[in-house]
């Protein structure tokens, strides 16, 4: 099911003496999922993306703008009549319900022509369960299952009636990292299985791009960059963008150009032919630095974390905005731990410039991949 957003905005008025501003939690959001997508929403708390999926799943009505489900306008429908299936942060299991009574609860629901016979209930809640791996936890209850059990039968009251969306908001959060990392890879196995269109709302940037078809990214409401996950990584088209995507993080320098020379401090690290003199933030992705001899760009060495096949430096430099400079070089490249000082070349492709006032991205030569 194609799923398109016009315009659309949520505004929440001001209250009592402390917020009488009114806020705009979403602003002028367009866009199109395509049928049988699984889309990412990711951004810092507080950027929209609760309330944007909350807002297609008619928990909350938009201000302006509208909400389509294929051709059919879905932007005044209560949730219960547009065919979705929520998923929520903190599961919402009923406790004194057995696993299957939980997941049979919203086929239980129906009413008239849409009600099922027992026989075909019970059936699609055995097909729910499998299609989760939880068919041998169907008598137990909820406090007796481990949080991954539990978000798995969260999935399955939201599957069995076979939803036109599926909305996750926030489904990992709770879980420990080991889980989260198998949990997330199941309900992209699920959502390949079932073809059903998916909304994902995270504010971790790795869930997100590990199994996300596209990502949105946001920011205070208003959506900043929208592509297929490694495309906005090596593309962003603002600061916020590049430092909320990639982990460790992008190192941010105080930087100029000069004669289509981009100085960090006073080392010339690169051509940047099309730039204009002037004041810019320098970003460089971790994996960007390549040790030399010879290189353009001293860094002080404070640490070696080795990682397996990758080795982390931790550096230091005068202009950088972080509190220390990470490089990733591999593993076998040899790093002399008594050196003060390392000297690096760097890629040209993992450079990015961004206007010092406006923070938008600036492109140079060989910059685009």
């Amino acid at each position: 099911m194609k799923v398109v957003l016009q315009n659309l905005t949520k505004v929440f008025p001001g209250r009592g003496r402390r917020a009488k501003k009114a806020v705009t939690a979403v602003g002028d959001f367009s866009y199109e999922i395509p049928d049988g997508k699984l889309i990412g929403l990711l951004g810092p708390s507080g950027c929209g993306k609760s309330t944007t999926l909350h807002l297609i799943s008619g928990l909350q009505k938009p201000t302006s703008g509208r909400i389509f489900f294929g051709e059919e306008d879905v932007t005044d429908l209560p949730p219960e009549k547009r065919g979705i299936g929520l998923v929520f942060q903190n599961y919402a299991l009923y406790p004194h319900l057995t696993v299957e009574q939980n997941i049979l609860f919203p086929l239980q629901n129906f009413k008239g022509k849409d009600k099922l016979p027992k026989a075909r209930m019970l059936e699609k809640a055995e097909e729910a369960s499998r299609l989760v791996q939880i068919e041998d936890l169907m008598d137990r209850r909820p406090g007796e299952l481990s949080g991954g059990q539990q978000q798995r039968v969260a999935i399955a009251r939201a599957l069995v009636k076979m939803p036109k969306v599926l909305l996750l908001d926030e489904p990992l959060s709770n879980l420990d990292a080991r889980l989260r990392l198998q949990t997330r890879e199941e309900i992209r196995r699920i959502q390949r299985e079932t073809g059903i269109t998916t909304i994902f709302v995270t504010h971790d940037q790795e869930e997100a791009m590990s199994i996300s078809d596209q990502i949105v990214v946001m920011k205070e409401g208003n959506v900043q960059q929208t592509g297929k996950p490694q495309e906005v990584y090596d593309d962003p088209v603002n600061l916020f963008v590049a430092r909320f995507l990639g982990t460790p993080p992008i190192n941010v320098f105080v930087g100029h150009v000069q004669g289509s020379r981009l100085y960090i401090g006073a080392d010339a690290v690169l051509g940047v032919a099309g730039v204009p003199d002037g004041e810019v933030y320098v970003g460089v992705r971790p994996e960007g630095f390549v040790p030399c001899k010879d290189g353009s760009l001293t860094c002080d060495l404070k640490g070696v974390e080795v990682m397996g096949r990758d080795t982390s430096l931790v550096l230091a430099n005068e202009v950088s905005l972080n509190p220390v400079v990470r490089a990733i070089i591999g593993g076998d490249e040899p790093v002399d731990e008594k050196v003060q000082t390392v000297r690096f070349e760097l890629k040209s492709g993992k450079v990015f410039l961004f206007d010092r006032e406006t923070e938008k991205r600036l492109y140079f030569e060989g910059s685009r991949p």
